[in-house]
């Protein structure tokens, strides 16, 4: 740790520091506060998404079933052709959100097929779509906990650290100034003592 000097312009300063840290703990406090709220709505979208992916694919399990059963190839019957994202700012945290997902569907003759493909389509299309939400979702909780834990941090080293060093250092140089002011005293009272003795001995 760096020297403190022991008077009144590093009390001065010290005061100063106190004084900025109070002033910026509450906004970083309350910065912290709203990041928990928005990652903890990010992870409910992020389960509601899950969600809705299991659902989808329990309801698509019959038609699972058909595609088995067909001697048929479908690689390629559905691919996302593109994600359109866009960035918002989120309390400061840039955030991915999904503007659009073009999922497109291979063309195919709805003779020569079976009857349930256009059904399995748009439900591989419905789980494309999901699976690219849920990477986006995933994205964003990933960065809204990177920025919590950041502003944790800070607020723990104003609180725990910043604070109370300032304090403390307040505290030392007031005892030593004190003491100092109290030596003088003394000094000052000994020496018209001691000049008052003076004459009496001449």
């Amino acid at each position: 740790m760096a020297h403190l000097p022991l008077n009144k312009s590093s009390l001065k300063q010290e005061r100063n520091r106190l004084a900025t840290y109070a002033r910026f703990l509450p906004s970083l406090d309350l910065k912290r506060r709203q990041l928990m709220w928005e990652l903890r709505r990010a992870e409910r979208e992020l389960a509601e998404i899950e969600a809705d992916i299991s659902r989808l694919a329990e309801s698509a399990q019959d038609l699972f079933a058909l595609v088995g059963s067909v001697d048929m190839k479908l690689a390629g019957l559905v691919r996302v052709r593109q994600v359109d994202l866009t960035e918002e700012n989120v309390v400061g945290v840039r955030l991915p959100r999904i503007a659009a997902v073009d999922v497109e569907v291979a063309e195919y003759s709805t003779l020569a097929k079976p009857f349930w493909l256009d059904a399995l389509a748009d439900k591989l299309r419905a789980m494309l779509e999901l699976r690219a939400r849920r990477g986006v979702g995933g994205e964003r909780v990933r960065r809204l906990e990177q920025a919590v834990q950041k502003v944790t941090q800070r607020v723990n080293l104003f609180e725990k650290v910043l604070i109370p060093q300032a304090r403390e250092n307040i505290s030392r140089i007031q005892i030593h100034l004190a003491d100092a002011e109290r030596a003088a005293v003394v000094r000052s009272k000994i020496m018209k003592a001691n000049r008052r003795q003076r004459p009496a001995v001449a």
